[in-house]
């Protein structure tokens, strides 16, 4: 009797794995096929991805090989952009999360029976469906995000009795002046914070962009055609918009004239990174991603890493900058040798795609472990792999999920980024490239005395909306 059970509850477990399981994966294969992807991946070499695609080719008959292959950074845009134009590039490839509206024509977008928008806005930190859904297409799905957290020189800071790192922008703009030193020609010595230039520090437009957002400033409007960053907000007679007073703000750490901030920084410094791992600099903004960097080229470095400062009385926010995978709209299938009545179309492909890229990065059911193992290859270690987290553990990067984010945020290292990552903000960017270029010619104008913040912001306002086509 007990016997007929256990294969009565195995019997249900099989069932349901078939109609529920969580990737949209069939366990029978009544019509079978054979299909290889390829993926193109950034950073990493195959190590993070070996046992999740030895596991999903057991959970998925109809997938026979998948390939990592890794590209170079410098030259993978335009790499990327040539494969895909000629139908031999990747099944699956790396999107910046600034790239999608530049790259959706592009990419294949997810089946609404493979994952759904709800699922990824219920699973993923807020800034995943606001850079990757848009207009109910889901585009792309991170393993990772990664948020901006604030690196501070301890010794530095012990030498002259500061006690923890800013909370806030006020005590940040103290600190800074506190930290910096000049020698008797009045040139800095010691920079109490990399604030205010662009060509000697990594990220600064990242850095604009978060104090931007955290004054309030509207980038875009609500139907991203046109650039809003220079207007006012609300009414009230203000004398400038939220926009200027964060640009303001942020170019005036490198202005021997400042009244409200320190005088900090000047294009003739060391490279941000370089300064800090030389301890020469109190305070700089970066991402987890420099920490294996700073280690390497100071290991002895005492530093650590604090949540970035926030403006008193506003929403915390803070600014994402992180990589996604999306699936090649078009590309010939790769059936091998498999007989030619059983090809398979480009949307088959597709489809076996997201069903990977999906099983990848979402959250799986653990209900339906024991079910998977007894109906396919899997063994019983294979059925409770969770891919995301064990790519976020191989990795020690910041999570995407909301749900390994929140056993991270009590990690020493990596809990300010997790932290950060609930609170991260992006904006709507129609050319990434073109706009930096824009940012930092402006931040350099301003520091050249060549144009005012408000003449500045209001011009590069105009020249985006321009290549917004509006």
């Amino acid at each position: 009797m007990k016997n007929i059970k256990k294969i009565s509850v195995l019997f249900f477990l099989a069932m349901a794995a078939v109609s529920l399981s969580g990737c949209g994966c069939k366990q029978t294969n009544p019509n079978p096929y054979a299909i290889n992807l390829e993926i193109w991946g950034l950073f990493e070499n195959d190590d993070p991805y070996g046992a999740m695609f030895e596991a999903y080719k057991k959970k998925n008959p109809n997938v026979r090989n998948i390939t990592y292959k890794k590209m170079t950074t410098d030259s993978y845009q335009k790499e990327l952009i040539d494969a895909l134009a000629s139908g031999q590039g990747p099944d699956i490839f790396l999107v910046h999360n600034n790239w999608i509206p530049s790259f959706k024509d592009k990419i294949y977008p997810a089946p609404a029976d493979v994952v759904t928008e709800q699922k990824v806005r219920n699973e993923f930190v807020d800034v995943v469906a606001d850079d990757f859904v848009l207009d109910g297409n889901i585009y792309a799905l991170p393993l990772s995000v990664d948020s901006l957290g604030l690196y501070y020189n301890k010794d530095l800071f012990n030498e002259i009795g500061i006690t923890t790192p800013p909370k806030d922008w006020d005590e940040f703009v103290a600190d800074a002046g506190k930290l910096t030193k000049l020698d008797v020609q009045s040139q800095i010595i010691q920079s109490g914070a990399a604030m205010g230039t662009f060509t000697n520090i990594n990220r600064p437009t990242d850095v604009l962009n978060l104090l931007m957002l955290q004054r309030g400033t509207e980038m875009v409007d609500v139907k991203n055609h046109k650039a809003t960053f220079a207007e006012y907000a609300g009414s009230g007679g203000k004398s400038s918009s939220p926009g200027e007073n964060a640009l303001t703000f942020y170019t005036q750490f490198a202005n021997r004239s400042a009244q409200t901030v320190p005088y900090t920084w000047n294009p003739r410094l060391h490279y941000s990174i370089d300064a800090f791992s030389e301890g020469t600099l109190g305070m700089m903004f970066n991402y987890s991603w420099q920490i294996d960097v700073l280690n390497g080229k100071a290991p002895k470095l005492n530093y650590a890493v604090a949540p970035v400062p926030q403006f008193p009385n506003t929403k915390q926010v803070n600014f994402a900058n992180y990589w996604g995978f999306a699936v090649a709209k078009t590309r010939t299938p790769d059936t091998g040798n498999m007989d030619p009545a059983k090809l398979v179309t480009n949307d088959i492909r597709a489809k076996e795609a997201w069903k990977l890229l999906t099983y990848m990065t979402t959250k799986q059911d653990p209900a339906l472990d024991a079910a998977n193992a007894a109906i396919s290859k899997m063994t019983a270690e294979q059925a409770k792999l969770d891919p995301a987290k064990d790519y976020m553990e191989k990795t020690k990067k910041p999570a995407a999920r909301r749900d390994l984010l929140e056993t991270q945020k009590t990690d020493a290292v990596y809990g300010v980024f997790a932290s950060g990552n609930l609170i991260a903000k992006n904006w709507y960017q129609i050319a990434p490239d073109a706009i930096e270029a824009l940012f930092a010619q402006l931040i350099t104008q301003i520091n050249n005395g060549e144009v005012s913040v408000a003449d500045g912001l209001r011009s590069a306002a105009a020249a985006v909306t321009q290549m917004m086509g509006r």
